[in-house]
């Protein structure tokens, strides 16, 4: 379950495997050792003379410092931290949402964002394999603890087993963020477990807890720490896009590695220059993309006014390829909609991006579609997401583009064979984005494979009445489970001789910088974190015959 941390960031953290050795935290000045003498009591215990009981074995003592002096403060990035576990657990709020807000109210500079970044990120994802350590060190079962105790112990054990804080900073700031902000009587709870936790290093650990475990999914479960059905899902996964299941450590791996940042500059409205004059590197898959090391990207004028944007580099890719087909070659015939006959001047295309929100792909499909003289509706039922699909392509000149709020399952029935490419990036799990989303994997469950499964269907039916005859309907999903991918397309394609499958990862190769992804399955195509470095996305190319 290695943690890669965030670059740059201060107070010793980055990955780490096992112990808690490395550089000295930050917020530590004025700690004790952890040395000391009092043995046991006269009478065997673990009391000393004045009849105070310790919450460590008889090779170790007490704290050189007095109980006034030890930390009563939460130190700000820790706290952030907490907040942030805090909000996911008692909120269902989003960690990507309420992290930077958190950072900007406790004004915290680049060197403790990044240290607070890695560990609420870290604590999230790899909460599965510290509740299983934690355990092993609590006499009850973890949910009989108060979640807010239970939240500062994930944190305390990310930072011991999994980033370089020394065991002594990580104990005397997790109990002294514990003793503020949840009272004193549970941070010697937390104290007293923490210690034990620090008695070994990860690796140690999962020795210990994989020990007598036989099944292959339950060990993997505890080692990569996510939850036994998605390691199963995952399986299913790589089997059902062509890639052998032996990936599946690699993959589960990759998921636990905290994400670079992809940039991209809308075609023909933003620059890079800026962010590369930053340190930024140009990206490999996919042209006008670059990789950031993170820090506060509101720092760049092309970020701050809108053509130049965060997107993962997956997503950036299915965006261009649905505007790539050419839809010349795919069969229409002359005269139809999607090709005017000799002498006929072309109509401008229309496009539709059905599942619009937050706006993403929109805004990149918006500056695309103003190269190539089309235009854009950006369909969303939500208001408030409608509102940020707006603000997303702001940047984008308005005569090319359109926002609508409504619900996608009715674009068909009242703007039937309309539009000659549409996108339906449906509603999913969001199984191929877990290293992005660190709390997702503990939230969904089964259940959400069977509930998405039918808006699914009803979306794409839909994408296929609003694309005019000759046109093209682009299913993505950033997931790679076979029951919303290729599931999906078959059964709305199933008896439908109107319809047919373009080999999307050819369409995939044409517009990356390699020119070879091996994304490509039964003429659709699947991104994988493991492979590509972007976001499980899934591709469907389904062009409609004229």
């Amino acid at each position: 379950m290695s943690e890669s941390g965030t670059s740059g960031s201060g107070r010793g953290n980055g990955p780490q495997r096992g112990g808690s050795g490395g550089q000295r935290g930050a917020g530590q000045s004025g700690q004790g050792s952890q040395g000391g003498q009092g043995g046991r009591g006269r009478d065997g215990s673990q009391r000393n003379a004045q009849g105070r009981e310790r919450n460590r074995g008889p090779q170790r003592g007490f704290t050189e410092n007095a109980p006034s002096q030890r930390t009563r403060r939460a130190d700000p990035a820790r706290l952030v931290a907490f907040e942030v576990l805090r909000a996911v657990a008692a909120e269902d709020a989003y960690a990507n949402l309420v992290l930077p807000a958190r950072i900007r109210h406790h004004n915290l500079d680049k060197r403790d964002a990044g240290f607070a970044t890695e560990l609420s990120y870290g604590a999230l994802r790899g909460q599965g394999t510290y509740d299983a350590v934690l355990a092993r060190c609590v006499d009850r079962p973890l949910d009989q603890l108060d979640p807010a105790i239970l939240d500062a112990l994930r944190i305390g054990a990310h930072q011991l087993l999994a980033m370089r804080v020394p065991a002594h900073a990580a104990l005397d700031q997790t109990v002294g963020l514990a003793r503020a902000v949840i009272g004193a009587g549970p941070s010697a709870l937390i104290n007293a477990v923490l210690r034990k936790v620090s008695a070994r290093t990860l690796e140690e650990w999962l020795d210990l807890l994989l020990s007598d475990e036989t099944d292959e999914t339950k060990k993997a479960a505890i080692r990569y720490a996510h939850p036994e059905w998605i390691v199963r899902a995952l399986r299913q996964s790589l089997v059902a896009h062509g890639r052998p299941v032996s990936e599946i450590s690699d993959l589960l791996e990759a998921d636990n590695a905290a994400p670079v940042v992809n940039l991209v500059a809308l075609p023909g409205l933003g620059s890079l220059d800026e962010a590369l004059d930053g340190g930024a590197t140009p990206g490999e898959l996919v042209e006008g993309s670059a990789l950031s090391s993170g820090g506060d990207l509101g720092r760049l004028a092309s970020v701050r006014e809108g053509t130049t944007r965060v997107q993962d580099v997956g997503s950036q890719l299915v965006a261009r390829a649905m505007a790539a087909v050419d839809l010349s070659s795919t069969g229409s015939g002359a005269g139809t909609a999607g090709n005017p006959g000799p002498g006929t001047e072309p109509a401008a295309e229309r496009w539709l991006d059905m599942c619009a929100g937050p706006g993403g792909k929109a805004a990149l499909l918006g500056a695309l579609a103003r190269e190539r003289g089309a235009t854009l509706l950006a369909n969303e039922p939500a208001p408030h997401r409608a509102k940020l699909v707006r603000q997303a392509l702001a940047a984008v000149p308005h005569e090319v583009w359109h926002v609508r709020t409504g619900d996608g399952r009715e674009v068909g029935t009242e703007m039937p064979e309309s539009f000659d490419r549409v996108l339906v990036d449906a509603p999913c799990t969001g199984l191929g984005a877990l290293r992005r989303r660190p709390e997702s994997r503990w939230r969904r469950t089964p259940k959400d494979l069977t509930d998405l499964g039918p808006l699914q269907r009803e979306l794409l039916k839909s994408a296929l009445a609003a694309v005019k005859p000759g046109g093209v309907v682009a299913y993505v999903t950033c997931s790679p489970h076979p029951a919303e991918t290729t599931a999906v397309v078959s059964d709305v394609m199933r008896k439908r001789e109107d319809l047919e499958l373009l080999d999307a990862g050819a369409v995939l190769d044409s517009v990356s910088l390699t020119g070879h992804l091996d994304a490509g399955h039964e003429l659709t195509a699947q991104l994988w974190p493991h492979v590509h470095r972007t976001d499980a996305m899934f591709l469907a190319l389904i062009h409609k015959k004229a």
